[in-house]
C-alpha cells in the first residue's frame, strides 16, 4: 500500500511540473480513460525488430562447405545471395523500425486500440524478410515482388490508421503538438510522408507485369530516394551558405500561442530526412542491446547442436570417456569464447559511446545501423574460424573474412562518434568533446578494435603460417587491453609530452582536473 501511495504521489508531482511547464496541457490520465503509456508496446516493438533483424543470419552461418572446397569461390557464391538477402533484410527491417521511431515520437500515449494497430503493424515487419528471401530466390517471379510490396502498402495503410486515430485524441500526442495550433497541418504533412512508400509500392507491383527489372528500381527509390535527396539538399545549403530554418514545434509560452504558425514541410522538426533529425537515443539504446544480446546467445546455439557427443560414440570410440570425447571440440570452444567476447566487448564500447552521448540523430541511427549489420555477422565469423583444417588455406581466409567483419563494426561506430563532434555542442557531454578530459581515452577506446583488427589482417597476410594463433592471441588480449587503456593512454601522453614539448608547462595546472570534477560531477552530468 505504502509503495502505491508513494508512486501515485510521484505521479501527481511530474504532473503538476508539467502543467507548470506547459499550462495548456493537461494530463492524460485526467483528459480520458483507459491510456498508458508506451514505453513497454516501444521496449516489446525494439526487441521484435531486433530479433528478425538479426536472425537473418542464421541462414548464412549455418551454410555447411567441404573441406576441399575452395573458400573464397563460395564466399563469392554467398555474397551474391544469402549474405545479401541478410544485408538487405537488415536495411529494410531497420528502415522500418526508424519509420516506427518517428511514428511515436509524434504519439507518446496509447490506448487498447493502437496497441492492437502496432501488433499488426510489427506483424508484417516481421514478414518482410520472408519476402525479400523469395525475391532473392526467384528473382524474375513477380510472386514475391507482389508479397512485399503488398507487406508494405498495408503497413502504410495501418500507419495513417494510427496517426488518423491519434490525431482524433490529441491527449495521445506529443505535448507540444497538442497545444498547437497547427495540428490539423502536422496531420497532413505526417500522412502525406506516410503514404509516399505505399503509393511508391502500387506503382512498382504494377510495373513488375509490365517491365520487371522497374519495379526492383522503384523499390530502391523507395528506400533510398528520401534520404538521398534531402542529404543533397542539406549538402548544397552547407556549400551555398543557406542557413536551414527549422521553425521548432511550438513552445509553452502563452505569446507565442496567438495565432497559425507559418511553417514548411521541409522545416518541420518531425519526420524529415535531414542528417541532423532527432531521433530518440533510449530507442536506437535498445535496439543496440537487442542485437547484441541475440548475436551473443546465437553463438551457443551451434555449441549446443554441435558439439554435444554422441553416447554410442564416446563408448565406442573413447571408452567412455567423456573428457576425451569433449577435446577433439577445443578449437571450437575457443572460438566461441573469443567471439563472445569480441560481441561482449563491441557491446561495451557501444555503451561507453552512448554514456556520452546526450542526442542522436539520423545520421547516427544510420551509421549504428551499419555497426550492427557487420556485428550481425559474427556468428559467420565464429562458424568459419573453426569450419576447417588448421593451416589450409580455407582457415586463413575464414580468419581475415573475421578480421574485415570485427573491423567495419568497430570502424562505424568510430563513426558516430566523429559525427557526435561535429556537433558536440548539442551532441556530446562535455567530457568527450575536443578539450575534455575524456576525449583522447574515448578515442583510444572507440579505435581499439578498428586498429587491432586491422594490424591482425596484415600480419596475418604475413605471417600466414601462424594465422590461427596470431588471430586467438587478439582475442584473448584484447580485453586485457580494455582493462589497462586508461593506464596506457596515460602513459602514451606523458611520453608525448616528453618528447615534444618538454619544457611546457601544464596547462590544467596543479589539482585543476580534481576541481573540475568537484564542479561538475560525472553522474550528475550522464544523468
Amino acid at each position: 500500500m505504502g509503495d502505491t501511495a508513494d508512486g501515485e504521489i510521484i505521479e501527481h508531482h511530474v504532473e503538476e511540473e508539467m502543467e507548470k511547464d506547459c499550462p495548456g496541457v493537461v494530463a492524460a490520465s485526467d483528459r480520458e480513460g483507459g491510456t498508458q503509456s508506451s514505453h513497454r508496446l516501444l521496449a516489446y516493438s525494439d526487441a521484435l525488430i531486433s530479433i528478425i533483424a538479426t536472425v537473418m543470419i542464421l541462414p548464412v552461418a549455418h551454410t555447411k562447405m567441404g573441406h576441399d572446397e575452395e573458400l573464397r569461390e563460395s564466399v563469392q557464391l554467398l555474397l551474391s545471395t544469402k549474405v545479401a538477402v541478410y544485408l538487405m533484410t537488415f536495411l529494410i527491417v531497420t528502415v522500418a523500425w526508424a519509420a516506427h521511431i518517428r511514428l511515436f515520437q509524434v504519439i507518446v500515449r496509447i490506448d487498447d486500440c493502437l496497441a492492437l494497430l502496432n501488433l499488426a503493424c510489427m506483424m508484417l515487419i516481421t514478414f518482410l524478410p520472408y519476402t525479400f528471401s523469395l525475391m532473392a530466390a526467384f528473382p524474375e517471379n513477380v510472386l514475391g515482388v507482389l508479397l512485399f510490396c503488398g507487406c508494405v502498402m498495408v503497413m502504410g495503410v495501418i500507419q495513417a490508421a494510427i496517426v488518423l486515430y491519434a490525431f482524433g485524441r490529441p491527449f495521445l500526442l506529443n505535448e507540444r503538438i497538442q497545444i498547437s495550433e497547427n495540428q490539423t497541418y502536422y496531420k497532413h504533412h505526417i500522412l502525406k510522408v506516410i503514404m509516399r512508400v505505399p503509393i511508391m509500392c502500387l506503382f512498382a507491383s504494377a510495373f513488375s507485369f509490365i517491365f520487371f527489372p522497374l519495379s526492383y528500381v522503384l523499390l530502391a527509390v523507395v528506400i533510398f530516394l528520401p534520404y538521398i535527396s534531402q542529404s543533397l539538399k542539406w549538402c548544397r545549403s552547407k556549400v551555398i551558405g543557406e542557413r536551414h530554418v527549422f521553425p521548432r514545434l511550438p513552445s509553452c509560452d502563452p505569446s507565442l500561442l496567438e495565432g497559425p504558425v507559418q511553417e514548411s514541410p521541409d522545416s518541420m522538426l518531425l519526420y524529415t530526412y535531414l542528417p541532423d533529425e532527432p531521433l530518440s537515443k533510449d530507442r536506437v539504446e535498445a535496439f543496440s542491446d537487442g542485437v547484441y544480446a541475440i548475436v551473443a546467445t546465437l553463438l551457443i546455439l551451434d555449441i549446443c547442436e554441435d558439439n554435444v557427443p554422441d553416447p554410442v560414440a564416446v563408448r565406442e570410440q573413447f571408452g567412455g570417456s567423456l573428457t576425451a570425447a569433449l577435446r577433439v571440440y577445443g578449437p571450437e570452444y575457443l572460438a566461441y569464447f573469443g567471439s563472445f567476447a569480441t560481441v561482449g566487448l563491441l557491446w561495451f564500447v557501444h555503451h561507453s559511446l552512448f554514456l556520452h552521448v546526450t542526442r542522436t540523430t539520423r545520421l547516427m541511427g544510420l551509421l549504428n545501423t551499419f555497426s550492427l549489420a557487420f556485428v550481425g555477422g559474427l556468428p559467420l565469423a565464429y562458424q568459419l574460424t573453426h569450419e576447417f583444417p588448421p593451416d589450409s588455406r580455407n582457415e586463413l581466409e575464414a580468419i581475415q573474412i573475421s578480421c574485415v567483419i570485427i573491423f567495419f563494426a568497430g570502424t562505424f561506430q568510430l563513426a558516430i562518434w566523429v559525427v557526435a563532434l561535429h556537433s558536440e555542442r548539442e551532441a556530446l557531454h562535455p567530457y568527450v568533446r575536443y578539450g575534455g578530459r575524456e576525449h583522447v581515452f574515448m578515442l583510444a577506446k572507440l579505435s581499439l578494435y578498428p586498429c587491432v583488427a586491422l594490424g591482425t589482417f596484415f600480419l596475418t597476410c604475413v605471417l600466414s603460417r601462424f594465422s590461427a594463433p596470431i588471430f586467438h592471441l587478439m582475442e584473448i588480449t584484447v580485453p586485457f587491453a580494455f582493462l589497462v587503456l586508461r593506464l596506457l593512454v596515460r602513459v602514451g601522453l606523458a611520453l608525448l609530452r616528453l618528447l615534444f614539448c618538454p619544457d611546457g608547462p601544464d596547462l590544467r595546472g596543479p589539482g585543476r582536473e580534481e576541481d573540475d570534477e568537484a564542479t561538475v560531477p560525472f553522474n550528475t552530468l550522464v544523468t
